[in-house]
């Protein structure tokens, strides 16, 4: 069994149309909480990001949001509940996210829930990180994506090694015990891959591919 300390939680600055999806943030803030696990996101206070943020921070875990400097401007996302980091980049975030957290869910969202879903997919399938991935997929929000995602499996585009990165279920209970169960299997190929980090003081991760 994995041992889970932190978990990322990507999810929309909106609270979407449907009061389900409110409803799932708070609860899976409740259940970070009480499973003592403490809580990494984008930061603010905004749609279900502050929802599961401040339902964690209320069960006594702690709450780090990570930030671009450019959205604390006038107050834009509002305040982050519990410590907060200003990074100056999107990149420069998703990598911290990656390299503080122990596994990573995905809300609904929009298009940058997107985006920062598939980079830990991606950067997974690459043996970047091994951390387990997952989605609550409430009220079959995410439906449609797992569809494409298996379609792409049977055009051959993903493997199906590569799909079992992509863990899903309905509710945040199961997806935490799912997420604690898994069991990374890299390609064999692309896990000889070199990742190394860059000299730099802040020792940033280096994605570039040495081959």
């Amino acid at each position: 069994m994995r041992k889970i300390k932190k978990i990322c939680v990507f999810c929309g600055a909106n609270s979407g149309k449907d009061v389900a999806f409110v409803n799932a943030a708070f609860h899976l803030g409740e259940v970070l909480g009480k499973r003592k696990i403490d809580l990494v996101y984008g930061g603010g206070k905004l749609g279900l990001m502050g929802c599961v943020s401040t339902a964690v921070a209320q069960h006594e875990r702690q709450v780090l949001g990570i930030i671009p400097s450019a959205f604390t401007v006038n107050n834009l996302v509002g305040e982050t509940c519990g410590k907060e980091i200003k990074v100056a980049t999107m990149q420069e975030r998703l990598v911290m996210m990656m390299e503080l957290s122990d596994a990573f869910i995905a809300l609904p969202g929009g298009f940058g829930t997107l985006e920062e879903l598939f980079q830990m997919i991606s950067w997974a399938q690459l043996s970047i990180h091994n951390k387990p991935i997952g989605v609550l997929n409430i009220n079959g929000f995410f439906n449609g994506l797992l569809s494409f995602v298996d379609h792409a499996v049977k055009q051959e585009f993903i493997t199906p090694r590569a799909r079992k990165i992509l863990i899903s279920a309905t509710t945040a209970d199961e997806l935490v015990d799912k997420l604690q169960a898994f069991r990374f299997e890299s390609d064999p190929a692309l896990s000889k891959l070199k990742w190394s980090p860059s000299s730099s003081q802040k020792e940033k991760l280096d994605l570039t591919l040495r081959l």
